[in-house]
């Protein structure tokens, strides 16, 4: 998928609309700095919002994530990331494919309750399966200008005493980087997460990040996950 042709989709739509990037953001509850992004190819949007333009202006989700896109040169790391986002475009079509085709998938979207953290996350789910996908991750806390040569992002489940890791995003590089400029990159898809949506049990997913500097000084945050609203099936 050619998260540029995403990008333009999003501008078009604005502008036929006639609002503001301000005016537009306002309309699905995020920044203007997000919807900047998002029309300059920089980052996409998380599914739920997808979904909720695509119904908003009558055009088909499905349709528009299959579209087949002509390549395009990319600078070094909008590669790497366009090649995660196709990564998983696939797991999600091959998700449809071996599952019912006749059912179609609900939404719910994932908050938190971190005043540090801002992030968008969703679980997609019938009556057979589910999945869950958390992107933008964004940190709002006090200023972090630290650098440092370790960073993961990891999702954890846990069920009373018993903590299971279910995904996990790392840089291990040479190369020094912020917090906030690691976050730009963090996605993450766990297909299959359950059987049904019911059976995710509340406040049972969190988030958590370790930065190490040089120094092996290591700053540790917790993100709580938690649906906004109780599946229906």
């Amino acid at each position: 998928m050619n998260q540029e042709k995403i990008g333009q989709f999003i501008k078009d739509i604005r502008l036929k609309q006639n609002l503001s990037q301000k005016k537009f953001a306002e309309k699905y509850n995020v920044t203007y700095q997000a919807v900047s992004k998002w029309e300059n190819g920089k980052n996409m949007p998380d599914i739920t919002i997808l979904k909720q333009i695509c119904d908003d202006n009558n055009i088909d989700l499905d349709n528009l994530l299959e579209a087949k896109l002509t390549k395009s040169k990319k600078k070094k790391n909008s590669l790497i990331i366009i090649i995660i986002i196709i990564i998983i475009i696939i797991i999600i079509i091959l998700f449809f494919i071996f599952t019912n085709k006749n059912e179609s998938f609900s939404f719910k979207a994932l908050s938190t309750s971190c005043d540090n953290f801002n992030l968008y996350g969703s679980i997609a789910y019938n009556n057979n399966t589910s999945s869950i996908y958390i992107s933008n991750i964004t940190y709002c806390g006090k200023e972090d200008s630290s650098k440092y040569s370790s960073i993961s992002c990891t999702l954890y489940e846990t069920n009373g005493s018993t903590k299971t890791q279910i995904s996990n995003y790392k840089y291990d590089d040479k190369k020094e980087i912020t917090l906030e400029e690691f976050l730009k990159d963090v996605q993450l898809h766990v297909h299959n997460y359950e059987k049904t949506c019911k059976t995710y049990k509340e406040n049972s997913l969190h988030l958590e990040i370790d930065a190490t500097d040089n120094n092996n000084n290591t700053t540790s945050y917790k993100i709580p996950l938690s649906l906004e609203e109780k599946c229906t099936n």
